[in-house]
């Protein structure tokens, strides 16, 4: 099987200054993403699969962290001005990403897999969780992960509307158990099909034909705030600690150092 992974980061950023060049814990952040696909080689790559690894992004600080990996075979790709704007959707820099690999390496790729820098609080497991789900997914477009949500708009979550509050759904549950279960989006990994990425419509790529897989919910947070960058630093410290699949990660990063 033929996999691109993927990480993408433009150098401007309005919630946090700087996010994708930034420092988590001690270590560049895109690190963190660079070791779960190292970490995913290792121990999950058969003898016949083909990997290659991008990075799309206009910062050249970020390039030059990536680049301090010199034991990671990472390609650069500059991401052009029309695509770095904050309205442009990840998925046509993602298919970027894949038209310019297939162009540059001259073959077809069977998955693209995204790492989202922002969100590094993933396992190795949980890449594999997800290349795997879509691997027996044929039919689905993208297998992304999740997280248990901890509202639901049936019960508990609400919207202004007319002066008034009110449940975000109309609905006559009177536990949370009694309504449908939600998932958050925690745009932490996502396994793309390349021909979804060519031929589906960007704007509602995420509407139709999609699977997830389950992550804990100490991986809900992606950094999109000051307050994020800090708390997630501090929920780090306590699975580095005390989670060996979140240990390892970190334990991988420290060779770079």
């Amino acid at each position: 099987m033929n996999i691109l992974f993927t990480l993408c980061g433009r150098a401007g950023s309005k919630g946090v200054r700087g996010k994708n060049a930034r420092d988590f814990r001690g270590a560049p952040l895109v690190w963190y993403s660079m070791a779960g696909i190292q970490l995913y080689i290792e121990r999950y790559k058969q003898p016949e699969d083909s990997i290659e690894i991008v990075l799309n992004t206009d910062s050249e600080d970020l390039i030059k962290l990536v680049k301090r990996v010199s034991s990671m075979d990472v390609a650069v790709l500059r991401r052009a001005e029309n695509l770095a704007g904050d309205c442009i959707p990840k998925v046509a820099v993602i298919l970027d990403c894949l038209v310019r690999a297939e162009e540059h390496n001259g073959k077809r790729y069977d998955m693209v897999v995204d790492l989202d820098i922002t969100s590094p609080l993933r396992t190795v497991e949980d890449i594999a969780h997800t290349i795997d789900r879509k691997k027996q997914r044929a039919d689905v477009d993208v297998v992304y992960s999740v997280a248990p949500a901890r509202r639901n708009p049936y019960f508990n979550m609400v919207k202004e509307e007319n002066g008034f509050f009110c449940k975000a759904i109309p609905a006559n549950f009177t536990t949370r158990q009694e309504a449908p279960v939600f998932y958050d989006m925690n745009a932490s990994i996502y396994a793309y099909s390349p021909l979804a990425l060519k031929e589906k419509e960007q704007a509602t790529f995420f509407n139709s034909h999609c699977d997830a897989v389950l992550m804990p919910d100490t991986g809900i947070l992606d950094i999109d705030s000051e307050e994020d960058y800090e708390l997630m630093q501090v929920i780090a410290g306590y699975l580095f600690e005390n989670k060996q699949e979140y240990k390892s990660i970190s334990n991988y990063i420290q060779k770079w150092k």
